[in-house]
């Protein structure tokens, strides 16, 4: 199996490309992360999401701990080649690790970010450590 195809991402500098998680249903934009060549191989071999976590400085299979797996219906490459889009099936409905949906949750209303989307899931019950 020939990772040829990974040469045409346009890397950062360190190594990463931003990555998009997208519904693959409903389009809804979920989460953003970042990919090294590893996690977006091992994302295209498990069609489940890996990322690279720039605070951890390793591997994340997205839904390790939280057992909200992102099951990976298609991968993009945009027309830069420096973004990759995920349409995914978010198992549990929830991407956020603050429980809701979407890490996307606050909207600029008036002057202020105000919290839109519900916790779905009370994060201590999520992340039992």
């Amino acid at each position: 199996m020939s990772d040829v195809w990974l040469n045409r991402v346009n890397w950062s500098d360190d190594g990463l490309v931003p990555a998009i998680a997208q519904d693959a249903v409903t389009g809804r934009v979920l989460m953003v992360a970042w990919m090294n060549r590893e996690a977006l191989k091992l994302t295209w071999q498990k069609n489940e999401a890996v990322y690279w976590s720039r605070s951890r400085k390793k591997l994340w299979h997205k839904g390790e701990e939280s057992g909200h797996i992102q099951k990976v219906k298609e991968i993009r490459l945009d027309c830069d080649s420096d973004v990759i889009l995920l349409q995914i099936e978010q198992q549990g409905g929830i991407a956020c690790h603050t429980g809701r949906e979407s890490c996307f949750f606050s909207k600029l209303a008036n002057d202020e970010w105000v919290e839109s989307d519900p916790v779905l899931k009370n994060p201590d019950e999520i992340y039992k450590k």
